[in-house]
């Protein structure tokens, strides 16, 4: 199934609203199976929307909507689609009393163009909102299915989960399952390149790779039959995923790196504290967003400045003087002093140099270095950020940090 998605509003074409629909709706698509081959955004225009519906329906079959469902004379999706797909609009009872309960229980009284949400097309499938007043509804025509959402994120999320996917999957005609796998330590192209025997004339299950920030990703996806079927498919394929990048595979069910750690420190009981420069505390930051994580994390030291890394840490400053803060001897001497003053099962450090200035041929921006001490042994660890904007070294930072305990614990 190929879809296109249109987004309907003039206030996204003037840049006043930043449209997070289409993002989320083509990862959804994605993990269905669906190929999202357009993305469209329209204007407040009723010629336009007719002319870019027909448009996304010369190469596509299904056309997902967003916008335009509201009650003010310029929400006009919903009309324009019926005339494309030969339908008209009618007064739905349900959704007219739905409108009317919404109203009463915010202690309104409905406005006489609220009405004109309740008219939807005649041989469409509603789906109620549960989130909102504005229904959306699927309508199937000589193959071409349209899908009109409203343009609220919480909204459109609500119902598609709620009532879009179930459909979606019910007229799919099959059982699409999907696993996604997520790796760090190697670039997609690296990742691609691995994975070639198993890409290069695949058929089902299909695989596809991603970058994110910092990682990537694989989705193994399988469209069978039955659930039962489908998921044995991906199985069997996750195990030859596993074979060519097994070292690199943090998690084969689409968790992040901080929550995977975070379970892991939780299921063996072990404590965790931080030391902490170029990241300035953001390693802290990350695992403590994490709920429950007071059972497992102790402390968190920011020791930016040379002062504080010896009053705080009691780090050696001829050591760290004699390599350089960016070193992997400097690294070890914080996490040593750490472990000392902390005496948590799990000690990390990390130093680096986070730019965007004041990086050399011998230090260049990127470069970070991390340290771990657990059960009396100590890890180390040298890598380079694959951008010199200091956000991205200081997220790099984190991954390494996170990574480095994934796997010595």
């Amino acid at each position: 199934m190929k879809a296109a998605l249109l987004t309907v509003g003039t206030e996204i074409l003037f840049g006043q609203v930043v449209n997070t629909n289409a993002a989320y709706l083509s990862e959804q698509l994605n993990r269905l199976g669906i190929d999202v081959m357009y993305h469209y955004t329209v204007g407040d225009n009723p010629a336009r929307m007719k002319d870019m519906i027909s448009l996304a329906f010369t190469d596509c079959d299904l056309l997902i909507t967003t916008g335009g469902l509201g009650p003010t004379e310029d929400d006009l999706t919903k009309e324009m689609v019926c005339e494309v797909l030969g339908d008209e609009l009618v007064l739905d009872d349900e959704t007219m009393e739905s409108l009317k309960e919404y109203e009463r229980q915010r202690g309104r009284k409905i406005t006489q163009n609220n009405y004109k949400q309740a008219w939807v097309p005649s041989k469409g499938i509603v789906f109620a909102n549960t989130a909102g007043t504005a229904p959306g509804f699927a309508i199937e025509t000589d193959g071409k299915t349209a899908i009109c959402l409203p343009g609220p994120p919480r909204e459109l999320k609500n119902m598609f989960e709620g009532k879009v996917k179930p459909y979606l999957e019910s007229v799919s005609g099959a059982c699409i399952f999907y696993r996604q796998i997520r790796c760090f330590g190697l670039g997609e192209s690296e990742l691609e390149t691995r994975l070639l025997p198993l890409i290069d004339g695949q058929t089902d299950p299909t695989l596809a790779t991603y970058a994110k920030e910092g990682e990537c990703a694989v989705r193994v996806a399988s469209k069978r039959a039955t659930r039962e079927e489908a998921v044995k498919a991906v199985d069997d394929m996750t195990v030859k995923v596993k074979e060519l990048v097994g070292d690199f595979i943090y998690s084969c069910d689409d968790e992040d790196m901080p929550q995977v750690v975070c379970t892991k420190l939780k299921e063996k009981g072990l404590t965790l504290s931080s030391a902490e420069t170029c990241t300035g505390g953001l390693f802290a930051k990350t695992v403590t967003d994490i709920p429950g994580i007071s059972c497992v994390f102790e402390k968190g030291y920011v020791v930016y400045s040379d002062r504080s890394k010896a009053e705080e840490l009691g780090a050696d400053m001829s050591i760290i003087q004699k390599y350089g803060i960016v070193s992997e001897e400097a690294a070890l001497e914080l996490v040593k002093g750490l472990e000392k003053k902390a005496g948590s099962d799990i000690c990390i450090a990390s130093t680096g140099m986070a730019g965007p200035g004041g990086g050399s041929d011998a230090c260049p921006v990127g470069l970070i270095y991390v340290a771990l001490a657990y059960r009396g042994k100590y890890y180390t660890k040298k890598a380079m950020a694959n951008h010199s904007r200091r956000e991205v070294v200081r997220h790099s930072a984190v991954l390494h940090m996170l990574d480095l305990i994934n796997k010595n614990i």
